[in-house]
């Protein structure tokens, strides 16, 4: 480990030159970030050896966490600050005229997630690698991550991630740990003494290749690892001869087939041929990560009897729910267990986390497309239903109706959520409110049947990323005011309560605030050469762009603030700048139509000089970790106004209140959790409450166009999306105007917008005392420890995992 800057400074230029051929000067700063990447993970090497080494001689539980995505953010600065030398490597840098901030921003985002689940993903492998807690990550290693977002016109506009371009520094490649995945094929059965013997043929063989990530914890010796599979052609060499005698088109096909597996993170699924490449990614991420766990068990343990007291497998929302019958399949077809014997494993092995209450994205697949595609694993599926409806049966005989709502394959669907139930020894929730949903509305007949399956754990965040790595002023004030303590024990930023009446420490607080949010001004001048007030409030909604997040009501807000400006240009209100950030999936028209009515606002807006610069519009294109941790150090507030009900957690908005922005949402997910936490005047809460809504769904009543009939602001600002107000863009906003108010505005925007814009109207009048204002962001600050992953990770190593901590020294 590097001790002072002169070891380092001296092993930097050995390494550069090594690496390159070149001095220092020659360099360019993108091999420069690859010789100090290298030099870095040498040093993480080391404890990593010494990690996997201790694990095994020790032989106790670890947990290996299943997850379509992981959205790590960028990975030098962290691994700098858990390796506790960030300040030495900085120094050293900056003797040799380099900037390390420079060197940061080579390293691209890894493209492996999209939003918050796979930022929770993300945030929980810190966090068990900074508690000494035996975890790791299993993912896919995609080629090319979402999509890149353009703005062209307005428009999104996706673009090819290629975030691999430069190859990936802190990757692994472990060709040797190499596992085949069988795909479509026939199943034939053979008995063999009193057994069944199931024999899979003219399979189509994909090879899994693992590229492992190292994940080290803070200042410890601990590094865990997080396995991403890479699809590769199972074909070995051939030669030319053979060429010649083989259909070469076909072999193309299926190189092509094979390597699609892993080059997208989520494929268009509007097509049948997505939804086959989606539903194969699935199977493939838990093919190969349950073979290599069991691989890597028996390695170390003579009985796979044993297998759930040494190995907790956790699913992360439905998409790796099929880790359930592949681990059977494993269990009975090659390790030669009974049924009854397998089923006891797999349901005391697997957990499952539920991300969602809409229904849509509880997935369900067709029947014939899961037989044709995994003839075994559906063979399995069949025989967990059979089983399971003999149960209900027993305990509700001749409730036909409960037995097929209940039923794992009903109406020619698997229902992947019903399966991780019945599946899996516990379900969680991501959020107080989100678990009693479950239990009472969206799992109800789950819940009746395993009440003791259901738990709820709230999502948490790494504070060592969102605050200790994105806001290094508030951090550093933070540890001047209260000591260094609650970088490993976030519970004590309690201790800033002490400080949240002080002057003084108001007065460095709004400083920092304030250095936060020019730094953001400077950037958006010089990516959009709009020019922003630091001193207007930065009102921020970043999140993936969905219509249940409800960005159209913070739009619908600014189109009515901007109308009643051009009516009084005098208006006296804070100046305001408004900050998106969203990706819409390619297929969702009507999300991509609101993005399209965001910029066209914007543009309105930001070039009307009658106005006199009192409200902003910024939609910040392609948004993703490294630019929330640009922007959320400098919001003053947080939007978090999805309909009540409909978002699980949510994790923006504890980002939000760990760097002093109060947050202005429904009273849905851990929005409930804060406002419990910071008190009722120091969050900004309206709308529908999550029963109101439900009884909506359940009972009707709500008239969407009543609400225009009735209200002249609503009525108005529905009217322009339709009446020539946007000149040429007519046509775009018409469908939004239809899904209102035919469509009978399926998630509340016109029904919150009253309570939404009072809301707006009280951050006004309470902005105008700066200092209440810096007294709740601090109260918000000081409550935030609570949020942090190391509570959610610790809640899951003894109340479900029952995982202990192993120190490596």
């Amino acid at each position: 480990m590097f001790t002072n800057k002169e070891s380092f400074k001296s092993a930097f230029l050995e390494r550069l030159e090594n690496m390159y051929g070149k001095n220092i000067n020659e360099t360019t700063t993108i091999e420069q970030y690859m010789a100090l990447g290298s030099l870095v993970k040498e040093q993480i090497n080391k404890n990593w050896i010494l990690t996997k080494k201790i694990y095994r001689e020790r032989g106790e539980k670890q947990v290996y966490y299943l997850s379509m995505e992981f959205l790590l953010g960028k990975m030098l600065g962290m691994n700098l600050i858990n390796l506790g030398i960030y300040e030495v490597i900085e120094e050293g840098l900056k003797d040799l005229r380099i900037s390390l901030s420079d060197l940061e921003q080579q390293e691209p985002d890894p493209g492996l997630g999209n939003g918050g689940l796979g930022r929770l993903a993300a945030c929980l492998l810190d966090s068990m690698a900074s508690l000494h807690l035996p975890g790791h990550g299993c993912g896919i290693r995609y080629k090319y991550g979402l999509f890149e977002q353009k703005i062209m016109d307005g428009y999104q506009v996706e673009l090819p991630d290629y975030w691999l371009r430069e190859g990936n520094v802190w990757e692994v490649r472990r060709s040797d740990k190499a596992v085949e995945v069988r795909f479509e094929g026939n199943i034939w059965v053979e008995k063999v003494g009193e057994r069944l013997v199931f024999h899979h043929e003219n399979f189509e063989s994909v090879l899994a290749v693992p590229y492992d990530i190292p994940i080290p914890g803070y200042k410890n010796k601990t590094v865990n690892t997080l396995r991403l599979w890479s699809a590769e052609s199972a074909i070995k060499d051939f030669d030319f001869q053979c060429l010649n005698n083989r259909d070469y088109q076909k072999i193309v096909e299926y190189k092509r087939s094979t390597e699609a597996i892993s080059e997208f993170l989520y494929p268009d699924d509007s097509k049948e041929e997505g939804r086959i490449l989606r539903l194969k990614q699935q199977y493939f991420l838990v093919s190969a990560g349950l073979q290599s766990i069991i691989r890597s068990y028996k390695k170390r343990h003579q009985n796979i009897k044993d297998f759930p007291n040494k190995v907790a497998i956790h699913i992360n929302d439905t998409h790796p729910v099929l880790a359930i019958p592949e681990l059977m399949r494993i269990l009975m077809d090659e390790e030669g267990l009974e049924w009854d014997e397998a089923w006891s494993i797999t349901t005391r092995t697997i957990s499952y986390t539920n991300h969602t209450t809409l229904q849509e994205a509880l997935e369900r697949w067709p029947i014939d497309m899961m037989k044709r595609l995994l003839p075994r694993i559906y063979m399995i599926i069949e025989e967990i239903n059979e089983r399971f409806c003999r149960e209900l049966w027993n305990k509700y005989p001749g409730e036909w109706g409960l037995i097929h709502e209940m039923a794992i394959i009903a109406d020619g669907q698997v229902k992947m959520a019903h399966l991780a139930i019945v599946g899996s020894y516990q379900v969680n929730g991501v959020s107080k409110i989100h678990t009693e949903i479950l239990k009472k509305q969206v799992m109800k007949n789950f819940y009746n049947y395993f009440p003791y399956k259901f738990h709820n754990k709230t999502n948490g965040i790494t504070h060592r990323r969102w605050l200790l790595k994105a806001n290094p002023l508030l951090a550093k004030l933070i540890s001047d005011a209260i000591g260094t303590n609650w970088i490993e024990h976030p519970t004590d930023l309690n201790y800033l309560l002490n400080y949240a009446k002080d002057p003084s420490f108001q007065e460095r607080i709004s400083r920092v605030k304030r250095q936060n949010k020019i730094s953001l001004s400077n950037y958006i001048k010089e990516k959009y050469h709009i020019a922003v007030d630091p001193d207007s409030i930065f009102d921020v909604q970043v999140k993936r762009l969905h219509a249940y997040k409800r960005q159209l009501l913070n739009v619908f807000h600014i189109m009515d603030l901007y109308n009643r400006l051009k009516e009084n240009p005098n208006l006296d209100i804070v100046p305001r700048t408004f900050i998106f950030g969203a990706k819409a999936a390619p297929a969702y028209f009507l999300a991509k139509r609101i993005i399209k009515l965001i910029n066209t606002v914007a543009s309105l807006v930001n070039n009307d000089s009658t106005i006199q610069g009192k409200i902003r519009v910024i939609f910040v294109e392609n948004y993703g970790v490294s630019l929330a941790e640009k922007i959320i150090p400098a919001a003053d507030i947080g939007q978090q106004i999805s309909t009540a009900s409909k978002e699980a957690s949510g994790t923006g908005n504890m980002k939000f209140m760990m760097n002093g922005a109060l947050t202005l949402g429904t009273l849905d997910g851990a929005n409930i959790e804060i406002k419990d936490e910071v008190g009722e005047d120091n969050i900004f809460i309206f709308g529908l409450t999550p029963q109101e809504v439900l009884d909506y769904y359940q009972y009707g009543g709500y008239r969407a166009r009543d609400l225009y009939q009735s209200d002249p602001r609503l009525r108005k600002i529905l009217d322009q999306l339709i009446d020539g107000f946007f000149l040429k863009e007519v046509v775009d906003f018409k469908f939004i105007y239809y899904s209102l108010l035919q469509e009978n505005d399926e998630f509340f925007v016109l029904k919150d917008f009253a309570s939404y814009a009072d809301a707006q109207k009280r951050i006004d009048q309470f902005y105008k005392d700066q200092e209440s204002w810096i007294e709740k962001s601090i109260i918000n600050i000081a409550h935030s420890g609570i949020f942090s992953s190391d509570r959610t990770i610790l809640e899951y190593a003894s109340g479900t995992w029952e995982v202990r901590p192993i120190f490596i020294s």
